[in-house]
């Protein structure tokens, strides 16, 4: 008998240790059990802006997200069926031509800062987790984060955490935090919730 995949959503604030968990349940249960789908992979494209006005973007707002296609997409892998995942460049503020070929697996992990926020992804999931960490620490991390990875200047990266990355966790983020099942503080860090997580997902996949 088939077993219907399971979908996991992870939230949390930038740079609370979603990727972590997400990292941990790969580990865990390998690439051919659990696929990873990052709420980053579907902002809107706004190509068709100017470089600039592309940079003064609020992409921390959930109407950056293009979820229609998100919901979309994820409801195809919960019936078995792949999808062409978008691929986003952050240098750019741009979705590229090329896409991602994903086949559904029994566990499926969506992550993202506005993972909880939307019902209609919070109607699909079958666990919800909120990754809870103090803000001093998620904001360095995510200094390193877009210096190191994204090409990002630190003047930027801190202008743009005050003026939207900031309110925008304090308006839709935090809250979302009252949607969860399971509260985990400091990410992948905490072995004893990942385990707690274990025993929860083996026993819906048993």
């Amino acid at each position: 008998m088939s077993i219907s995949p399971i979908l996991i959503g992870i939230s949390g604030g930038t740079g609370s240790g979603k990727t972590s968990i997400a990292k941990s349940l790969l580990e865990e249960y390998g690439e051919g059990e659990v696929v990873v789908v990052e709420q980053d992979a579907y902002y809107r494209n706004i190509s068709n802006l100017p470089l600039e006005e592309r940079h003064k973007q609020n992409f921390d707002h959930p109407d950056a997200i293009d979820i229609e296609l998100f919901n979309q997409q994820l409801i195809s892998l919960i019936k078995g069926q792949s999808i062409k995942m978008p691929i986003y460049d952050f240098s750019t503020h741009s979705r590229n031509d090329e896409t991602r070929n994903v086949d559904t697996h029994h566990v499926i992990v969506v992550e993202g800062i506005l993972a909880l926020h939307y019902l209609s992804l919070r109607e699909l999931m079958d666990i919800k987790i909120f990754v809870d960490t103090p803000d001093d620490i998620r904001f360095i991390r995510r200094l390193s984060r877009d210096v190191e990875e994204r090409g990002r200047t630190v003047n930027s990266v801190i202008e743009q955490y005050l003026k939207t990355v900031r309110p925008m966790h304090q308006q839709f983020v935090e809250p979302s935090k009252y949607f969860a099942d399971i509260i985990i503080p400091e990410g992948g860090q905490n072995k004893v919730a990942i385990d707690l997580l274990r025993t929860k997902i083996n026993a819906i996949l048993s």
